[in-house]
Parts: C-alpha cells; sequence; structure tokens
C-alpha cells in the first residue's frame, strides 16, 4: 500500500522524490520511496488517533515549479488518509515482532526442556527401574511382593518410554547431539542412494545459532530433501548454508537436477514457508536453471550469536 501511496503522489505533482518514513519508538525509518531526492523536502506528519505515526516528504520540483497551494491541499488530504495505512502497516510489523519473539523464545524453552529431561528426569527413571529390578530379583520368594515389583517397573519403563518421547517431540534429538551441519549432512546420507547423490556445503566453524534458526534450517532442509527422492527423480542435490554477515541472516539453498517443479503448492511447502516466515525470514521456490532442477532458498534472520 504504501509503495503505491509514494508512486502515486510522485507521478501525480512530478515530483522527483517520494518518501514515506514510519515512526519506530524514537526514530523514523523509510517504508517507501520513489525516485531521487532533490533538494529540502516538503515534510507531511502522518497522524492517526492524535499520535504521528510517520511523515510523508516530497521533493520540491525543478526551479520555477513550486507546489501550489491546491497540491499542498492535495497533499494535506492525502497524508490524513496515509496516515491510517501506515498505522496499519505499523500494526502488521509489530505483530510480525511478536510472532518472532515468540517463536524464539517457544523454541529456547524446548531446547531447556529437552536438555532438562534428557540430563535429569531421564536418568533418574532409568536408575529407579533398575533399582525396582534388582527389588524384585531378591524378593523372588515372595509372589506377592513380586507381582507388586513387576507391576511398578512396568509402569516405570513406560514413564521412561513416555519421557523419551517427549524429548525427541520437544526438538530433533541430533541437533543437540552433533549440532546443525553434522545433523545435515548425517541426513544427506540417509537421503543418498539408489543413484541419488546428495552433498552438504558449509562452513565448520558455524556460531552458536538460536533454537528457532536451527530448527528451522533443519526442517526445511528436511523437508526439501525428501521433496527431491519422492518427486524430482534428480541424480543429484546440493545442500548449501552459510551465515551472511552483513544482512545478518541464515542462507539455506537447496537445488537439484531433476525434473523440476511442478504441481501446485502442498504442505511439505506450506510447511517450508511458514517455518520461514513465522522467524520474519523467506521462502522461494523456482527453477534450479534452463537444464531444468528445482532450488529452494531460505533466508532466515539471524542475531550475532546467544548465550551458550
Amino acid at each position: 500500500m504504501l509503495p503505491a501511496i509514494v508512486e502515486t503522489v510522485a507521478g501525480a505533482l512530478k515530483a522527483p522524490h517520494t518518501a514515506i518514513f514510519l515512526k519506530l519508538e524514537d526514530r523514523f525509518e523509510t517504508a517507501a520511496e520513489h525516485g531521487q531526492p532533490t533538494g529540502s523536502p516538503l515534510v507531511l506528519p502522518l497522524v492517526y488517533n492524535n499520535e504521528t505515526v510517520g511523515r510523508l516528504e516530497v521533493s520540491p520540483r525543478a526551479k520555477g515549479e513550486p507546489y501550489t497551494p491546491a497540491d499542498r491541499r492535495l497533499l494535506e488530504d492525502l497524508a490524513r488518509q496515509a496516515g491510517v495505512a501506515a498505522h496499519a502497516v505499523r500494526l502488521t510489523a509489530d505483530l510480525q515482532r511478536s510472532r518472532e519473539r515468540l517463536v524464539t523464545a517457544r523454541e529456547e524453552e524446548r531446547r531447556r526442556l529437552r536438555r532438562d529431561l534428557h540430563d535429569g528426569v531421564g536418568p533418574r527413571l532409568a536408575a529407579l527401574t533398575l533399582k525396582i529390578e534388582t527389588a524384585r530379583n531378591r524378593l523372588s520368594h515372595d509372589p506377592a511382593a513380586e507381582e507388586l515389583l513387576s507391576d511398578l517397573a512396568g509402569r516405570a519403563h513406560e514413564a521412561v518410554d513416555d519421557v523419551r518421547r517427549s524429548v525427541h517431540a520437544l526438538r530433533p534429538p541430533v541437533l543437540d547431539e552433533l549440532g546443525l551441519v553434522p545433523a545435515l549432512r548425517e541426513t544427506a546420507v540417509q537421503y543418498g542412494g539408489n543413484a541419488l547423490e546428495v552433498c552438504v556445503r558449509a562452513p565448520e566453524d558455524l556460531p552458536p545459532l538460536p533454537a528457532a534458526v536451527e530448527v528451522a534450517a533443519y526442517r526445511i532442509a528436511q523437508e526439501a530433501m525428501t521433496n527431491v527422492v519422492r518427486h524430482a527423480g534428480a541424480r543429484h542435490c546440493r545442500v548449501d548454508l552459510s551465515l551472511e554477515g552483513e544482512s545478518g541472516s541464515l542462507s539455506l539453498r537447496v537445488e537439484d537436477d531433476g525434473r523440476g517443479p511442478g504441481g501446485g503448492p502442498g504442505v511439505g511447502l506450506s510447511s517450508m514457508r511458514e517455518r520461514a516466515e513465522e522467524l520474519g525470514g523467506t521462502l522461494a521456490v523456482g527453477p534450479a536453471g534452463p537444464a531444468g532442477g528445482t532450488v529452494v532458498r531460505a533466508e532466515l534472520p539471524c542475531p550475532s550469536g546467544r548465550d551458550v
């Protein structure tokens, strides 16, 4: 909406540059612009419910072509309408940031819970089960005691199995056991074979990543490799992982030389896109080149690091 506004204003008034800035906390950030700025711009505030939510800047036209009073009235009317649009854009941005924080907090808590269950509750239950088994063996001469302890041992085994299932459901265990890059390489070995070669290229010194980014990258790559095996009929598949320092994002690329993208969006593609977008990232799927094949590209915003 905002790019359409600035483009329309620039075209209608023949302005060399038009821009809308949104107010975020105590600063203004560019939300949309058209053209190149020249001279001192005409600035109009964007207001919603008596609150300044942004500003509209329009660069002056060439000398001898000032904005007429009618032009200013038009801009003021437009600024009032643009204030509503700017407020809606701010709300959308706030909602996206809240969603990103929730997803990040959820995955970090899952990592913590998995660690506590795996390192604490699980071993304690396993030790308790062994003690029950030992007691049952020593009291085997007492049928009533043996029956009771056998029942307790069975229940303890069930509890250990429940904990193990919970641990696996919270977070892919391979990520904590191996790390993201080795986990992708192990998964590539599992998907390789039957005339399909899968290779992973990634930096060995990848810094610690937020839990949400690790899970999203692993699941997206896993789903992309699954699609290659099921649908592509490819002979080669390459998974590239890199950390883009300038953009502060983790870049994932899965490319194959199969028959190329086809059909409509399925559950797998929707799942991959949702995992990327809930972190504020992007996912694109398209042809790899004129010779065929498919490439999946994901960009996942990634902070510089986290406390380990």
